[in-house]
């Protein structure tokens, strides 16, 4: 797949909105006008800062535009030399609870999920991510700040056509109680996940979205958690230094210790959805296909990936030349008739 990958042309999310959406919490299916079937950036460069949620030290990081076909790309500005880290499935070095990218330097950026999430949905297919630390931001733990910020500047649409891939076979990974497949979908990007967890107040919870028609608001905003007696045992793993209240959900026996409590009733499944999405932008295309999920993360979602682009009868790519759309997704019709 690196072939494919090295590449990334994503299709259009074809969510462009006439307004500013700036309170995700309210955040209804915005009005949309005609959105060309063409790569997208943002129209200008944004920034963020915080604290990374494993390493604990501080990180600035501006996300830039960038034209047509140089898909989305890292780079380490702390670093003077090999500097660049590609997003894609084959550049995935660790998958322990966030998902790392590494160059053949050795040259790596950790917990990229969230904000290549938040691109995916958006449909932001070129973009340049500078950054002086080796972990993204966690921000509030979600994807909410990234996409507000994105949706405030807004997009620039190219004339390069977008491309995306059709799932032809069922591919599937399963270990022990973990499972994850794919398989084939008319028109939509559908996400099935379902988690299990012992502790009552997480217990299962199950959620379906339509990636391209769906309302993502609850998706985007809900946040990472953990159970608070795993705290110990992540930090004795040199994970979770930065981890607060102030960006994860901690659950202690029945009860969410964060003032905020929870900011939607499946806010658990969502942000696995979230997790899920950013770690299939990293196939370097949007997809037409339908997932199923149950106790899967970021290392099963990759080993999917690979097992689906190391068969290429298991794929098909297309380039979609129509320039507009009447309304705010994509037209299933247009789909209908290249898929």
């Amino acid at each position: 797949m690196a072939k494919y990958i090295s590449i990334p042309s994503f299709i259009s999310k074809c969510r462009e909105s006439s307004e500013k959406l700036l309170d995700l919490e309210g955040w209804k299916r915005p009005r949309h006008y005609g959105t060309k079937l063409n790569q997208k950036t943002l129209k200008k460069e944004v920034k963020f800062e915080g604290i990374g949620l494993h390493t604990g030290k501080k990180a600035t990081m501006t996300v830039l535009p960038s034209g047509p076909n140089t898909g989305i790309s890292f780079k380490r500005i702390d670093l003077k030399k090999n500097n660049i880290v590609l997003p894609n499935i084959y550049n995935v070095s660790n998958a322990t609870l966030c998902t790392t990218i590494s160059n053949e330097n050795g040259v790596s950026i950790s917990t990229i999920e969230h904000l290549m999430g938040a691109l995916f949905g958006l449909g932001v297919d070129n973009a340049i991510i500078e950054i002086n630390s080796k972990e993204v931001p966690i921000m509030d733990g979600s994807a909410k700040l990234f996409v507000e910020k994105f949706l405030d500047i807004g997009f620039d649409t190219s004339e390069t056509p977008i491309k995306l891939i059709k799932i032809n076979n069922k591919v599937s990974i399963e270990e022990g109680t973990k499972y994850i497949s794919i398989g084939k979908s008319n028109v939509s990007l559908d996400i099935d996940f379902e988690i299990q967890y012992s502790n009552s107040l997480i217990g299962n919870q199950q959620n379906k979205i339509n990636v391209y028609e769906d309302d993502l608001s609850n998706i985007y905003n809900s946040r990472t958690f953990c159970l608070y007696e795993d705290i110990e045992k992540l930090r004795n793993m040199g994970l979770a230094k930065g981890g607060s209240l102030d960006n994860a959900i901690v659950v202690k026996n029945k009860e969410i210790l964060n003032k905020e409590k929870l900011r939607n009733k499946l806010e658990f499944v969502n942000h696995k959805i979230l997790d899920c999405m950013g770690d299939l932008y990293l196939s370097g295309y949007k997809i037409v296909g339908s997932i199923k999920c149950s106790q899967g993360g970021h290392s099963l979602t990759n080993k999917l990936l690979r097992k689906v682009f190391a068969e290429k009868s298991n794929f098909s790519v297309f380039e979609i030349k129509e320039k507009t759309l009447p309304h705010t997704y994509i037209d299933k019709s247009i789909l209908k008739s290249i898929a």
